[in-house]
């Protein structure tokens, strides 16, 4: 079984805190080893100047016997090994041990070689420098200092003395002290302190496995378990987060990522359903379209035939609306499935707005509802398909005069359609269809959308901690999704999240002259942000060079009930409707792709109670004719309410987004 990380790291922690502490240990016993012959030292010279003062006047009057007496009874007090006194010569003259009087020591002895050690005896030395350390025959260790006797005029001039007033120094006095006191105690003190250090390496130790317990080996081990649980498919594993370190960050990210592969996953079993619903209905209303065409064919034959039989008529009546209506259902069905790229030609969009007009004013007039037109007189054609942009009118304004009708009282609501030629600039517009980094990965984050659109994923670095943020897709707009938010000034690194590249580019941001990253789009060069925090700095020369794209707007606008944010986020869903039995569901639908084949956007902005205002833009310059296939066969793009694209096959449900304010325009 391999050791654990937890394991590992308490091994590591207490052999560093083990070392640590003996370290230390040796220290204060050295420390504490050197005090204490300090001390004994300073008590040992102490000592000789005491001899030396209580023999002084002894030595001076030639009273040997004095001299002798007091030297062997301070010198068998408890403690003191010997009490010597040398001359210059060398020979003991007085001493403790009665068996070294008269002997001469060498030079080179232990307590002849300190002053002696410059080849001749030093007049003055340091404490230091007079004291040594031995070991007796017994093994005993011994500490003696050694003090020099200097001539003095009392001596020279004294008639019992044979000195000379050259002579510095006349003797040696040798103090010996005994260490066995002190060892024992150096040596209890050192069991005490090695008793103390083993406690508290065992303390360390047991907290720190207590610690990383808590924090580390339990929330890893949560971790791992959840892991597994995810991999058998299970995503509704949550880790518990309450803790605020990088392991408790870990949980919240995974509950995240748990969170949102379940949202995809979700996602990904209703599009599939849809899908399969998409091309059954196709298929449906393919076989079903012929059989109605001879309903509707011999009830019609049939009522023109009914003559007076009022009752036969009505009954006929009922069949040819009913049967009318089951096609127009149908050929909702396979307008959405079955839609064709558009034939574009110069169209005025006026005289299409006209028609489209036309065809519904008999419903409009019915339901009370006004209709107002503000055309621009001067709008140039556009290239477009007159037939796909008139169903898309047509559609616009059913669904207005559904929503106004019985809201404005006995005068019915009013529909107000409009057009212009609108320059609209790249930025706050254009959106970032693709992204990558330096080395190639892609950087669009299907799973996380804003406004719609696939978010853009960059690793952002501020000392050793990262985020993965997701940028706003849009060029100029910064609704970007920071999961832990820094301190604004801050300037960050930016890497790639799958190869780690950096993402920094060479130029600098305009508003606050900070270095700035970028990903690169597949045709439109490089999209550039700031990495200073708080500065909403962005750049992309390609389209700020290409500058604003002029568009034909139509806007239709009604008085009438609103659109709910929760109905906002499934407007262009397929086969989803506010009007019970009485709608389809395709209608916008069938117009977001007829919006979209012509590389146009549509904006949608409402609020409850206050009217709806749909916003078409269709662009003048077309730089490549459409090629894209019918929905069912190629995985169309849906939309949200904002007009921006998101990959998915038919029948899914487009992105979720909270509000419809913005549209997408130009981009790479």
């Amino acid at each position: 079984m391999k050791p654990g990380i937890g394991t590992l790291a308490i091994v590591g922690v207490a052999a560093v805190t083990a070392a640590v502490i003996g370290v230390m240990s040796g220290v204060v016993i050295g420390a504490h080893h050197d005090a204490l012959v300090a001390q004994l030292t300073r008590s040992a010279d102490q000592l000789s100047e005491t001899i030396a003062g209580s023999t002084h006047h002894d030595m001076l009057e030639n009273r040997r016997d004095a001299v002798h007496r007091e030297i062997v009874t301070i010198g068998h007090q408890q403690g003191i090994e010997k009490v010597r006194l040398f001359n210059s010569a060398g020979r003991i003259m007085f001493s403790s041990d009665e068996a070294e009087i008269g002997h001469a020591l060498d030079k080179n002895a232990e307590a002849c070689y300190a002053c002696h050690a410059a080849g001749r005896p030093l007049a003055r030395l340091p404490i230091r420098a007079r004291s040594r350390i031995w070991r007796a025959a017994d093994g005993h260790r011994v500490l003696g200092v050694i003090r020099p006797i200097h001539n003095e005029p009392g001596c020279w001039q004294a008639d019992c003395h044979a000195h000379t007033a050259d002579e510095v120094v006349l003797g040696v006095l040798d103090v010996d002290l005994s260490m066995v006191d002190a060892d024992r105690q150096l040596a209890h003190d050192r069991r005490q302190l090695t008793l103390l250090a083993v406690l508290a390496i065992a303390a360390s130790s047991l907290m720190l496995w207590a610690l990383s317990r808590a924090l580390i080996l339990r929330p890893v081990a949560a971790l791992i378990a959840s892991t597994r649980r995810v991999a058998q498919g299970d995503l509704t594993t949550v880790i518990p987060a309450t803790a605020w370190t990088e392991l408790g960050d870990l949980a919240r990210a995974f509950n995240e990522m748990t969170r949102r592969l379940g949202e995809a996953q979700r996602q990904l079993t209703q599009a599939d359903k849809l899908a399969s619903v998409g091309r059954l209905a196709a298929g449906v209303a393919h076989e079903i379209n012929n059989p109605l065409t001879g309903v509707l064919t011999y009830a019609s034959f049939l009522e023109k035939r009914a003559g007076d039989d009022t009752e036969m008529r009505a009954d006929l009546e009922v069949i040819v609306r009913e049967t009318k209506r089951c096609r127009d259902i149908v050929r909702g069905l396979l307008d959405f499935a079955r839609q064709t790229p558009p034939r574009r030609q110069p169209v005025d969009l006026n005289e299409v707005v006209r028609r489209a007009a036309g065809i519904v004013m008999n419903q409009l007039t019915l339901a009370h509802v006004g209709l107002d037109f503000d055309l621009a007189t001067d709008l140039p054609p556009v290239p477009a398909e007159a037939n796909q942009i008139q169903q898309v009118i047509v559609n616009l304004l059913l669904n207005a005069a559904d929503a106004v009708a019985g809201q404005a009282g006995a005068n019915g609501g009013r529909i107000r359609v409009h057009t212009a030629a609108v320059a609209v600039p790249p930025r706050g517009h254009a959106l970032i269809h693709t992204a990558a980094c330096p080395r190639g990965c892609d950087l669009l984050d299907p799973a996380v959308r804003i406004a719609g659109s696939p978010g853009i994923r960059v690793l952002r670095k501020v000392g050793e901690r990262e985020n993965l943020l997701r940028m706003d897709p849009v060029y100029g707009r910064a609704n970007h999704q920071v999961p832990v938010p820094v301190e604004e000034g801050v300037i960050a690194g930016y890497l790639c999240p799958a190869c780690r590249a950096r993402l920094e580019t060479d130029h600098r941001c305009e508003r606050c002259d900070a270095p700035m990253f970028g990903v690169t789009t597949r045709d439109a060069g490089q999209v550039e942000w700031c990495t200073r925090a708080g500065c909403d700095g962005s750049r992309w020369e390609s389209q700020d060079v290409r500058g604003p794209e002029t568009y034909a707007e139509i806007v239709v606008a009604d008085t009438g009930r609103g659109i709910t944010p929760e109905e906002m986020q499934r407007l262009f869903e397929p086969f989803f409707t506010t009007k019970g039995t009485h709608g389809t569901g395709l209608g916008l639908a069938v117009t977001w792709g007829i919006v979209e084949g012509h590389g146009g956007s549509i904006e949608v902005t409402s609020e409850p109670g206050q009217g709806t205002r749909f916003t078409i833009r269709l662009p003048y310059r077309v730089s490549e004719p459409a090629t894209d296939t019918a929905p069912a066969a190629s995985g169309q793009t849906m939309p949200d309410a904002r007009g921006i694209a998101t990959s998915g096959p038919l029948g899914t449900r487009p992105p979720r987004t909270a509000s419809a304010t913005t549209g997408g325009g130009g981009g790479a």
